[in-house]
């Protein structure tokens, strides 16, 4: 199987290769460049190939530069990665969350009764499942917490943001930029998605002195160190299953 890994900047593509270089001396081929300027870089394990993208910041440019890499190339999965903001206590700094849902969580509109989400308001989808199995197993396999992953255009700066947010998600993990617009990518062309974000930071007030991006980095590059092997089973079953039916 070939998964695409679909980062935001390039400090979370160098986590991720590195996580799935098993032989540091032996790095693999570089980065070549997709039209449109982003930058692509293989690495192949045994039973599966990953190719790690980096996409761009936020889900437009995340969507945008998902659906580039894969109108140029077959793959059996998309995987969105990087690092993000953890609801506490569930969810501390340093440690891994992996979607069960993956929800755009500001797409809609504010109404006098609060905010309505863009399904509700009959214009589409703001939830994307990733497939139930592989979801568990990535999150067995890394230690991982099981939880929805939030995508909003505007981060959480503020107590009474990340309050509001938590009342209208109350079992989220984790917040990002990015895995709603890969997932819908990655849905335009009929392909399974997950997303596993590293916490660097606690969703709430903006304290860049608090924040452990090193931390979060590391904790990105052990979960793929492990993820592979997950990944390439889970594949090989998955293509067996579709060629039975």
């Amino acid at each position: 199987m070939r998964a695409l890994v679909v980062t935001a900047v390039g400090a979370e593509s160098d986590s991720v290769l590195t996580g799935l270089t098993p032989h540091p001396d032996s790095p693999g081929p570089e980065p070549r460049t997709l039209p449109g300027g982003y930058l692509i870089t293989r690495r192949d394990l045994p039973g599966i190939a990953f190719d790690v993208l980096v996409g761009g910041v936020g889900p437009a440019a995340a969507a945008a530069g998902t659906a580039t890499a894969l109108a140029l190339a077959e793959y059996g999965l998309v995987v969105s990665a990087g690092i993000g903001g953890g609801f506490a206590p569930a969810a501390p700094v340093g440690s891994l969350v992996v979607a069960d849902a993956i929800v755009a969580a500001d797409l809609g509109a504010q109404t006098p009764d609060g905010f309505v989400d863009v399904a509700s308001l009959g214009f589409g989808r703001s939830v994307h499942l990733p497939p139930t199995e592989l979801a568990a197993r990535a999150a067995e396999a890394t230690g991982a917490l099981l939880a929805p992953v939030l995508t909003a255009s505007t981060v959480t700066g503020t107590a009474d943001g990340a309050a509001a947010l938590a009342a209208r998600h109350p079992m989220a993990g984790a917040e990002a930029m990015e895995g709603f617009g890969v997932a819908e990518a990655a849905a335009a062309h009929g392909l399974p998605v997950l997303e596993i974000r590293a916490v660097s930071n606690a969703v709430g007030p903006r304290d860049r002195a608090a924040w452990r991006i090193g931390d979060a980095l590391a904790a990105l590059a052990e979960g793929f160190r492990v993820l592979g092997p997950v990944l390439a089973n889970w594949g090989e079953r998955h293509e067996q299953h579709r060629g039975r039916s």
